[in-house]
């Protein structure tokens, strides 16, 4: 079907225009000729011819709306008038741009006879058979105009459509690329959180040395960081709520001594080398990275060597780049938790979208962790 194109007030001016030259070409022609007294039949022709040139650029109006019956009825109108040629061509020009041949070839042969009717009945058989020559030339050559611009509009529309889908394609992609950075966070705060918790149960379920208040403490901390995993899973939630990415605040480098001494208050040892210069410097979502990197390096050493010391190298400079070493005893023959293995690939990807790297190996009997992050000066 034909889906009309936003209004284009200066393409319609000119369409009709050229449709009224015909008309207006006859009425400059009554006044550049030497003034003569004209007969009664001589005046009603040129005023039926004027009435109808008149009435077939009216008839325009609604050639989209009935395309082959105004362009039919435009036709006919030049068997008795000049002036509505210029209109019968715009017509028929437009339903071969909108209309299969079924409608304008048909169409367009009625034209023609009438064209070849009206010289017929004005003039001689030679002006006849040259009109007849010189119309199937026009139409034909309005016919494949008409194609030409109908061909333009389609490959135009085919390319909008392909830039639509396009842009929905970005768009899902994006979304996608959103979800996965939300779904990468739920598992670093789960992760950390959950395994303070076990590591924290665990105390209660094989010390049985501990005192009454000792157990409380460790109640409390149990309580607090279950009200803390319930805090920051809404908070990583809530985003799926928004229109927008992850909102502020969020963990930064400069709230890694917070974490520290949290996991260091739920019995993890931690031995931390701080050699950062120009920290705050550092941009917030590198520093975000980092952050996470050193969490989820943390969850990994409860996971696989409880109760074991945890070193964490931190250094760097702008210009040069942010280094992450954290390192734990490798225990042979210990089972991966639940997850296993997961957090190191969630890791790997989390440095290479930051534009880092990150590698993992077992030196002197030690797991090391080692990410490097850039830091533009």
């Amino acid at each position: 079907m034909y889906d009309p194109l936003p209004v284009d007030r200066l393409g319609i001016a000119l369409r009709y225009l050229a449709a009224a030259l015909p008309l207006l070409l006859l009425s400059l022609l009554l006044i550049a000729l030497p003034w003569r007294p004209m007969s009664p039949s001589e005046l009603q022709s040129v005023l039926t011819d004027v009435a109808l040139g008149v009435l077939a650029l009216v008839l325009m109006w609604w050639r989209h709306r009935w395309p082959w019956p105004i362009a039919l009825a435009t036709a006919v109108l030049t068997v008795y008038s000049f002036s509505a040629i210029g209109a019968a061509l715009a017509c028929f020009g437009s339903l071969a741009m909108h209309r299969t041949w079924r409608q304008w070839v048909p169409v367009g042969l009625a034209f023609w006879l009438c064209v070849v009717g009206s010289t017929k009945r004005n003039g001689t058989d030679q002006m006849t058979i040259a009109y007849g020559v010189a119309g199937v030339g026009v139409l034909v050559g309005v016919a494949l105009l008409a194609l030409y611009l109908r061909g333009r509009r389609d490959l135009a529309a085919v390319q909008r459509e392909a830039e639509h889908a396009a842009q929905r394609q970005r768009i899902e992609q994006a979304q996608l690329g959103e979800r996965l950075k939300i779904a990468q966070e739920m598992h670093d705060v789960l992760a950390h959180r959950i395994s303070l918790l076990a590591m924290l149960a665990g105390g209660l379920a094989y010390r049985t040395d501990l005192s009454p208040e000792q157990t409380r403490e460790t109640a409390l901390a149990i309580q607090e960081n279950a009200h803390q995993s319930l805090n920051e899973l809404r908070a990583v939630l809530g985003t799926l709520r928004r229109d927008g990415g992850m909102e502020a605040p969020q963990p930064t480098l400069a709230h890694l001594d917070a974490l520290f001494e949290e996991v260091r208050a739920a019995g993890q040892q931690v031995e931390v080398d701080d050699a950062i210069d120009g920290r705050e410097l550092l941009p917030t979502q590198t520093g975000r990275h980092a952050y996470r990197i050193v969490q989820e390096a943390l969850t990994n050493a409860r996971k696989h060597a409880p109760g074991s010391r945890v070193r964490a190298e931190l250094g760097g400079r702008p210009g040069e780049e942010l280094r992450i070493r954290v390192s734990n005893p490798a225990r042979s023959g210990a089972k991966a938790g639940p997850g296993g293995r997961l957090g190191l690939v969630g890791l790997a990807e989390r440095t290479r979208m930051a534009g880092g790297t990150i590698t993992h190996s077992v030196e002197n009997d030690r797991f090391v962790l080692d990410a490097r992050l850039p830091w533009e000066a």
